[in-house]
């Protein structure tokens, strides 16, 4: 039974997805919380690829069940234990998963086959950033806890884009420090998909105020356009709790990690104000390193605010301490 992408993103939440591209397809993007069993896996889908392109397309099939036969028992057996029902898919909804629908149903397991593949998710997400958004961006300087506040108003029920963590990485050249790998720009926007779909559009939604690049991610430029076209709410906060807030953050960090992400903007920082820092680190003073660095930092979002000024729709001073109190305050704006 083939399904379309409407049914299959409503059918899922029902039955389990399996995936049966290759390990390494699958690691570059996939429909979260599915299954991978291969039908082909890495070695052998170079191999199959390599016949088709030298010898044909009927010898490449051959190859192909002449490599899946010896797993063929294993993947069944994987399947069965997701249940008595499943959807499968591969890339393009063809021949991988039809064969794997034929050897499951076999088994007296019922299959549903994506039309179209994880091709048709793929379309589906990018067609998901071009619709509106009821858009409210947070922003503030570096250190002022926007993050932080995201999480206390998402804990309180408002519907919030978190993209530092979708995209494991804090923004900034520190970003990366003690944090998981990111994902791949392809997994980024279908963890961020994901979420969307959760949300009423017609309302709002919190987002934190990003470049278009988050570590090695990119934004899709849709909803970049979307965000910088949005209202702005700015959390201030003084610049030694600032301080305080990022020591408490990076404090903990390797030394050389930290000081070969603090080398990557030398130019930007300037060659006084990158030595000045370098020694501070150096000699364990992590409140003057930050302070130096905020230099750099404070100067980049002045400026950014110059030119996005008019869409600063409120102001907000916390203490950078009480996080429900900041996010009561600014649930209960008229913003």
């Amino acid at each position: 039974m083939y399904l379309d992408i409407h049914d299959f993103l409503t059918l899922r939440h029902q039955v389990p997805v399996v995936d049966v591209r290759s390990e390494d397809e699958y690691e570059q993007g996939h429909i979260p919380a599915v299954t991978n069993i291969p039908v082909l896996n890495n070695e052998e889908r170079r191999q199959v690829g390599t016949d088709y392109k030298q010898k044909g397309q009927a010898e490449a099939i051959r190859t192909g069940f002449r490599l899946v036969g010896p797993r063929l028992s294993r993947m069944i057996d994987d399947s069965s234990k997701l249940g008595d029902e499943i959807i499968v898919h591969c890339w393009r909804g063809g021949m991988r998963s039809a064969n794997f629908c034929g050897f499951v149903e076999m088994a007296r397991q019922r299959t549903h086959q994506l039309a179209g593949g994880y091709k048709a998710y793929r379309n589906k997400v990018r067609e998901s950033f071009q619709e509106p958004l009821q858009l409210l961006v947070v922003g503030g300087c570096t250190g002022s806890g926007k993050s932080d506040i995201l999480r206390a108003l998402a804990n309180r029920g408002e519907q919030v884009i978190d993209l530092e963590r979708l995209a494991n990485h804090k923004g900034s050249a520190f970003g990366g420090l003690m944090m998981p790998p990111q994902p791949t720009t392809e997994q980024f926007e279908n963890h961020l998909f994901e979420v969307l779909t959760k949300f009423d559009r017609s309302k709002r939604i919190w987002i934190e105020d990003e470049s278009p690049g988050v570590g090695h991610i990119f934004l899709p430029e849709s909803l970049w356009r979307q965000m910088n076209a949005r209202p702005v709410i700015e959390v201030l906060l003084d610049k030694q709790a600032r301080i305080r807030r990022l020591v408490d953050e990076y404090g903990h960090a390797d030394r050389e990690a930290f000081l070969a992400a603090m080398t990557r903007i030398t130019k930007k920082l300037g060659g006084q104000h990158y030595n000045a820092a370098k020694e501070k680190l150096l000699a364990g003073d992590m409140v003057s390193t930050i302070d130096i660095l905020l230099m750099y930092y404070d100067k980049a979002y002045r400026i950014g605010l110059e030119k996005n000024g008019s869409r600063i729709k409120g102001k907000f001073v916390w203490d950078g301490q009480d996080l429900d109190a900041m996010a009561d305050e600014l649930i209960e704006s008229e913003i």
